[in-house]
């Protein structure tokens, strides 16, 4: 078959039934992007003769004497698309998975498709960012800055990658070729709860092309977990890499590893399993009474579990004060509302799968190149799983295709190391969308029930939250979700009696997880609501309520303890929020609802506070050193995933040696390049990472004073002054070329991660609501946010754009549905409806003027924190339009229309 790719004559044939997308890989076009195959989010978009299509629903035959454009040959990093270049300016992307095939699309367009992008961009979906940032970047606004020597940090810059991301030039985990690779496809249970009792491999082994089948026989007897953490012991040891008992349908029983995926696919057909069928548990409330099954009942005390003789993975129980004086107290001179919340499962559903691609190197090192949030937690816990001592191990990343929290797991690392070892081949596992929703974990579920009482004054007598979180098959991220999602939500409000009562169940459904905001999302929906309703039954504004009962500088923090740690006011901006927040709102009073008398409009808002970093040290190493050209070479672990570190990391850098962020090479993200880093989760990036380049440059300019001061034959206290090029001594210039023969200038920086300081945000919603059918139109959406300095406005900006876009789609629609016998539903995007363009508004996003003395140049973080405060303002602003109090998330239309009251 010929046809003409980005220019280029290309002569080969497809396989009978291949699809243009892998057709095009195959020939090395990594601008097509995988993150369906199914013709649902856009990634793999290209142009055929001129037209944009989905190139994974495209057969490829039909590509014949045709004429195929991908990202690529739009244009390169040196020669952009005018469209690519309008990307570039309006930071029309974070993560960039999504990107090229947007871009494709986009370039396509005429006058009138790009006046109703909704309709013409509504096969190209984004997790990351909002879409606002990608209608500017179609209509050509301009939201980014040129550097400024000296002075990066508080400018909006482009991303370094960012010409290399709009045309599909910056490489994502799998986008390399590798001689003599093999795939791997798993097996999956077709039980919620069974045991292997036969199974037999021979038929499988003796397909051509198979070179290993692996199962429970090759495991290696060492329990983990898939959750990762600095400290490995705060998981729960539950989980091997094959298991003779599986515990969810789709849990690996055998995985084969061949020549391809189509091979490898028929060889798991040839496996044969015989299973003995247990009884399963789907309710975690069942679960942990007496008598029900016990998924981990045969786990000792060193697996970490609460009590796995009740299905508990974690629980807490704690009060201060006099919870049952104080309820009293409220009912006798105010109020007091009870009620339970209910939180759903939700996917993360970042465009680029779960994967991973490892080989031996030239020294027999095991080597793997994996899509995680934590590539230096996944060396160690590889070197743990295989008795390995961790030099011979390395794992790295390239630009991460999203996360979440969900890439802050190891769930194929195992296999393919387990696959090379075995084999001595270099292997390829990939999840595929599917396996998202039935393998991978999603959010947990949550019950919340909570108390809140408080006097005439609307003063807090009392705060109780009942917390049952499904933790599904396996622990994973159970034991932290449960406590971090109880403090921060309970810990934000002044009372002096508040009581936690919490557990985290074993259940035969889908694994749960970790998640944008890490259990504080579900709890904050349930006490944002109670604290809604309290103030409508005491007559106080809801922003009034909150002012009257935030903690202040000051205050213990105190959930189900008095906290005693290290977390503390590094800055306090929580009561700016609530006054740009609800002088946004107020400006928003003329905003036209909907015609038609059905329609009510309303308003509601939410408070929420989170911890900067995450508890008990979170570590990291950088290096930064002077190499030719007056540039610098930035080693740092972090890995990019559309958090944008590597642009504040690179900010910061420039900032303290004078020099432009285009100056500073930034080499992360590998366990070769940096002493240690613990992992881009609980927002570290910045504030770890970033603290730690500070450190590391800071230095490196005092280093190269020195120097200077050497070469120049000046005093020791001679002044010095750096500019990109040289350094200033005394009025004699030393170019920076100058000081490289003197031998490697090298600065090392390290930070780790204490004391903590906190983070505020406030969202505020006016919504209209259709009383015939229950639609909620949301007319106006706010976000203050209390990030310390802003050290890059339109990237932070964007942070909260995309949280708050995730948490819409969460609140009113997204949902995993199970039936009753653990099976998902709805494993495709198209049957999940995560929010496309048409269905997320601008976000107004204000910051508060603050500066945090713990923060790099006073910076906070600012990428899970927005997600948490969207859902419960949601909710009560529908109860303010309608009456109707939702209890229960997704609140979809029939949701909302069955709570409607009723004549």
């Amino acid at each position: 078959m010929k046809l003409t790719v980005d220019g280029q004559s290309v002569d080969a044939d497809p396989r009978p039934g291949q699809c243009l997308r892998t057709f095009l890989r195959e020939q090395q076009r990594f601008a097509v992007k995988k993150g369906c195959d199914a013709g649902d989010c856009g990634a793999c978009s290209v142009l055929l003769d001129g037209a944009p299509v989905h190139s994974c629903v495209v057969p490829a035959h039909r590509a014949e004497n045709r004429e195929v454009t991908t990202a690529a040959g739009l244009g390169s990093p040196d020669r952009l698309h005018p469209v690519q270049q309008q990307f570039v300016d309006a930071a029309g992307f974070q993560c960039g998975f999504c990107t090229p095939g947007i871009v494709v699309t986009a370039s396509a367009l005429d006058s009138g498709q790009r006046a109703d992008l909704p309709r013409s961009l509504k096969g190209n979906l984004c997790r990351c960012t909002g879409y606002r940032a990608i209608r500017d970047a179609v209509g050509g606004v301009c939201t980014t800055e040129s550097d400024s020597a000296g002075e990066s940090f508080g400018r909006s810059i482009p991303a370094p990658a960012a010409t290399r991301v709009v045309c599909g030039a910056e490489p994502y985990t799998l986008d390399l070729a590798v001689e003599g690779l093999t795939h791997i496809q798993i097996l999956g249970s077709p039980h919620a709860h069974a045991r292997i009792t036969r199974l037999g491999t021979s038929a499988a082994e003796r397909l051509p092309g198979v070179h290993a089948v692996l199962t429970h026989r090759d495991s290696p007897d060492v329990a983990f977990s898939t959750a990762r953490h600095e400290f490995r012991t705060d998981d729960p040891d539950d989980t091997y890499v094959f298991d003779t008992i599986l515990r969810f349908r789709g849990q690996r029983v055998a995985a084969v590893v061949a020549d391809s995926v189509d091979i490898a696919r028929r060889a798991v057909e040839l496996i044969d399993v015989e299973y003995e069928v247990l009884e399963p548990v789907f309710d975690p409330d069942l679960a942990r009474r007496p008598g029900a099954p016990l998924l981990h009942g045969d786990k000792g005390a060193d697996s970490r579990i609460a009590d796995p003789s009740r299905n508990l993975v974690a629980e807490v129980h704690g009060e201060v004060g006099d919870l049952a004086g104080g309820l009293a107290a409220a009912r006798d001179t105010g109020a007091v509302v009870e009620g339970t919340w209910q939180t759903q499962r939700v996917q993360h559903a970042h465009l680029e799968t779960h994967s991973a691609v490892g080989w031996l190197d030239s020294d027999g090192r095991l080597t793997l190149r994996s899509s995680t949030q934590v590539p230096f937690l996944v060396r160690d816990e590889l070197a743990h799983l295989f008795s390995l001592d961790r030099s011979q191990v390395r794992v790295f990343t390239a630009r991460v295709g999203g996360g979440f929290g969900a890439k802050q797991e190891m769930l194929v690392e195992d296999l393919v190391a387990l696959a090379v070892l075995r084999t001595g081949r270099p292997v390829q596992y990939e999840f595929t969308r599917s396996d998202q929703f039935t393998i991978a974990p999603c959010r947990h579920p949550m019950r919340v029930a909570v108390k809140v009482g408080a006097d005439g004054d609307g003063k807090l007598t009392a705060l109780a939250v009942d917390v049952l979180s499904d933790a599904g098959a396996y622990g994973n991220h159970s034991v932290g979700v449960m406590f971090h999602g109880c403090s921060e939500s309970v810990a934000l409000y002044r009372s002096p009696n508040k009581r936690v009562d919490a557990q985290a169940v074993y259940t035969n459904n889908l694994p749960s997880g970790a998640f944008r905001g890490y259990g504080l999302g579900q709890i904050i929906f349930a006490v944002e609501s109670a604290l809604d309703q309290l103030a409508t039954q005491l007559s106080i504004d809801p922003f009034e309520l909150r002012r009257r009962n935030v903690v202040v500088p000051g205050d213990d923090f105190v959930d189900f303890e008095v906290e005693h740690g290290d977390l503390t006011y590094g800055s306090y901006g929580l009561d700016q929020c609530l006054d740009l927040a609800e002088a946004a709102l107020r400006r928003g009073n003329d905003v036209r609802p909907p015609d038609g008398p059905q329609w009510r409009v309303g308003e509601g808002m939410a408070a929420s506070m989170i911890a900067t970093i995450p508890p008990r040290g979170h570590f990291a190493d950088v290096s930064c050193t002077l190499v030719e050209g007056g540039r610098y070479e930035l080693r740092v672990g972090t890995a990019e995933f559309g958090n944008g570190t590597t642009t504040v990391h690179a900010q910061l850098a420039a900032s303290a040696l004078g020099t432009t962020a285009d100056r500073i090479t930034v080499l992360q993200s590998d366990t070769d390049v940096a002493g240690h880093d613990t992992g881009a989760f609980g927002s570290a990036g910045t504030v770890v990472a970033g603290k730690a380049v500070h450190f590391a440059g800071t230095r490196l300019r005092e280093q190269l004073f020195e120097v200077a001061r050497r070469v120049a034959g000046a005093a020791e206290d001679a002044h010095c002054a750096l500019t990109p090029d040289a350094v200033e001594v005394a009025g004699r210039v030393v170019e920076l070329d100058k000081l490289v023969p003197e031998g490697p200038i090298r600065a090392e920086g390290r930070h780790d991660g204490t004391p903590r300081s906190v983070v505020f945000n406030v969202h505020a919603f006016r919504v209209a609501v259709d009383t015939v059918t229950g639609e909620v139109r949301i007319l106006q959406s706010i976000q203050a946010a209390d990030a310390g300095t802003v050290l890059n406005p339109q990237q932070c900006r964007g942070q909260v754009e995309g949280g708050v876009a995730q948490a819409i789609g969460s609140a009113l629609y997204e949902e995993i549905l199970l039936d009753g016998a653990g099976t998902v539903l709805n494993p495709q995007l198209r049957n999940y409806h995560i929010p496309q363009l048409v269905d997320v508004p601008d976000t107004e996003v204000y910051f508060a003027d603050t500066y945090d003395e713990l923060g790099p140049h006073g910076a906070k973080s600012m990428s899970e924190s927005p997600y948490n405060p969207v859902a419960p303002a949601l909710a009560n602003a529908i109860a303010d339009a309608t009456g109707a109090r939702l209890r229960r998330i997704p609140m979809t239309p029939a949701a909302v229309w069955r709570a409607l009251p009723r004549p």
